[in-house]
């Protein structure tokens, strides 16, 4: 394994990421490293280390965090993603929880019926947000269902989040053997939708709001690591040193000529006033590293690129079940394209094999 994988920020459009992850997966592509931030940690995590389901049962199941279409276009905002904060509302969802819980939806009724019964119970949800609140939800209390974080542990390969560190004022790149549900709200406090998240003492927000795809960090970070095991074996203790990384993987999300257009709804301009900033720091990321930091870390830009039907450019940042459906068919058929043209740089033996034979 030589290749790295980014995967960046940008909520409404997550599954066009789990889409295109998946069908790698499918194809047998492995990674060196996982570098992840914002909403790239999600698809990474239920990659890495899903709870009570196979790799690809979780990354399919992004879909169905897309609210029913018929409630969605009454009401457009995603309550089964973004929860009221306060304590009160903590213990509700928590017995909530302990109640019998509907099975996945295989039919569009079921979805309706799951979906209405769940804006049911967010709206009967206590909350204690008023003026004085420093963001509008509580800090993904979801997450600890559908990761298992002590499973990231044991992940085969390398795996990062980043957070920016308010109070010193620095990123910091969390590694798998430091990541909990703390590190991932912490690397999750988007300004506004989520507070400063406080972990160890120090206040942290998300990091892909400054650094949306990380390039500089995975690789710096990666250089420290490979010093201090160097210093490791000269101190005569032996730990094998990362082995280098030939290509960086980075899916090429949106098109912010695409998204920017008359919001239909004031959620939608909120939504607007989101990603299109992650959208501009990414693709400036994107085109400064493959100018300035490709050759001198010796390492290969591979790029995913998502054909979004033109007629489906106004539903793109919708999290309707529609869309997100949508996103992520488009991403995995995107994966399987990205595979035939990089077969040889994603499974090099492989590939060595079907030549010789």
């Amino acid at each position: 394994m030589s290749s790295a994988l980014l995967l960046g920020g940008g909520a409404p459009t997550l599954t066009l990421q789990s889409g295109a992850l998946a069908a790698l997966d499918e194809k047998g592509v492995e990674f060196a490293a996982i570098s992840t931030a914002g909403a790239g940690m999600v698809i990474g995590l239920l990659y890495a280390a899903p709870k009570g389901m196979t790799r690809q049962e979780a990354l399919q199941n992004t879909v169905n965090m897309g609210v029913a279409d018929e409630i969605y276009n009454a009401f457009p905002v995603n309550y089964k993603v973004f929860f009221k904060p306060g304590d009160m509302a903590d213990l509700y969802r928590n017995f909530l929880a302990m109640l019998p819980q509907p099975p996945v939806a295989k039919t569009p009724a079921d979805r309706l019926f799951g979906d209405w019964m769940t804006l049911v119970g967010a709206t009967l949800s206590p909350s204690n947000l008023s003026s004085d609140s420093l963001g509008l939800c509580a800090p993904a209390p979801w997450i600890d269902h559908v990761v298992d974080f002590e499973k990231l542990q044991q992940f085969e390969s390398e795996f990062y989040i980043n957070a920016y560190n308010v109070t010193d004022h620095k990123m910091e790149i969390f590694s798998k053997d430091q990541i909990t549900p703390e590190h991932f709200r912490a690397a999750l406090a988007f300004p506004f939708i989520y507070p400063p998240y406080k972990l160890n003492g120090k206040y942290y927000v998300e990091g892909s709001a400054i650094d949306t795809l990380c390039f500089k960090g995975l690789l710096n970070y990666r250089k420290r690591l490979q010093v201090e095991a160097v210093s490791r074996r000269v101190g005569g203790r032996s730990r094998p040193a990362l082995a280098p990384l030939k290509n960086l993987i980075v899916f090429d999300i949106l098109s912010s000529d695409k998204i920017i257009r008359t919001p239909r709804t004031l959620y939608e301009a909120w939504i607007q006033s989101i990603m299109i900033p992650l959208v501009e720091i990414a693709k400036d990321d994107i085109e400064l590293f493959d100018l300035k930091y490709r050759k001198s870390w010796g390492v290969e830009l591979l790029r995913i690129r998502f054909d979004v039907p033109e007629d489906h450019w106004p539903y793109a940042l919708d999290w309707s079940y529609s869309n997100l459906k949508t996103l992520y068919d488009v991403g995995y058929d995107a994966g399987l394209r990205f595979y035939e043209e990089h077969k040889e740089a994603l499974q090099p033996k492989a590939a060595e094999r079907q030549t010789a034979g």
